[in-house]
């Protein structure tokens, strides 16, 4: 079996039983860097007897094959990440896949997620939400993913780089707006953990002074914006005319932009 478990952002009282026993009882642990899965055991005081390999990004595709056949001979393979919830921005997701098309059982062991956690205590409306992995590293990229995100609804959660983030929020500001509603939440369930609220501008002030540790950011969804009259899409439709363009080619245009029916914008166009 391929047992996917999350482990504990920080805390480890956060770990549950489930995954004390999978450590304790797995045949081989793929763990993302083996050096804090063993930290992480000694701190919860579990004994593992299974054999521990690396499993990165970097390596994930190699240890596939190993992987998949020690699976095929009935061993029960222990997927964990540094904290949280494997194949969420980590590895995971290509094994699972992998050992989904040969039918062989896979199960997850639920915990801790900072995407959750930060959601929660972003104080923003979170009932329906959409995660963006990190933030993109160049300029170019992150003004254009910016640029996506300015009329989505849904509020929207990402990872960032504590040596980025300021260049991030200063860019979000300027792209989406100073007065976006969001939160920065670093270090979550650790010592140091610190939630940030309020407008995009006044976050970015805070971050140019320096910002330490794992962080995930929550942006408010875009505000609703009130749908456009028939009435009010007429100038579009004449400015297109004026130009060259077919009446009927004309309000076509406008009216599939805009969602509205196409027969009564041509009416209303004909009465001007």
């Amino acid at each position: 079996m391929l047992v996917l478990a999350a482990t504990p952002l920080g805390d480890p009282r956060d770990a549950s039983a489930r995954l004390r026993e999978a450590i304790a009882t797995a045949d081989v642990i793929a763990a993302e860097d083996t050096r804090r899965f063993k930290t992480l055991a000694a701190a919860l005081e579990v004994t593992y007897t299974g054999v521990v390999i690396s499993h990165y990004d970097a390596v994930e595709e190699a240890r596939m094959p190993r992987l998949l056949d020690d699976l095929r001979a009935g061993r029960t393979v222990l997927v964990v990440s540094d904290a949280g919830m494997p194949a969420v921005s980590d590895p995971g997701y290509r094994l699972v896949a992998a050992a989904a098309a040969e039918d062989l059982k896979v199960t997850c062991l639920p915990g801790p997620s900072a995407v959750t956690t930060a959601l929660v205590l972003s104080g923003l409306p979170c009932d329906r939400f959409c995660f963006e992995g990190f933030a993109p590293r160049k300029d170019g990229d992150r003004r254009r993913w910016l640029a996506q995100l300015e009329h989505e609804p849904r509020a929207v959660v990402f990872f960032e780089s504590p040596h980025r983030i300021a260049d991030t929020l200063a860019l979000a500001a300027e792209v989406l707006g100073p007065d976006r509603a969001a939160a920065v939440c670093r270090e979550l369930t650790k010592t140091y953990e610190e939630v940030r609220r309020g407008g995009l501008g006044a976050l970015a002030e805070w971050a140019a002074q320096g910002v330490r540790g794992e962080i995930t950011v929550v942006l408010a969804g875009a505000a609703p914006t009130e749908a456009p009259t028939v009435e009010s899409l007429v100038g579009a439709v004449q400015e297109r005319v004026e130009d060259g363009e077919r009446l009927k080619d004309a309000v076509a245009a406008v009216a599939s932009a805009a969602g509205v029916p196409k027969r009564e914008l041509y009416n209303a166009t004909l009465k001007q």
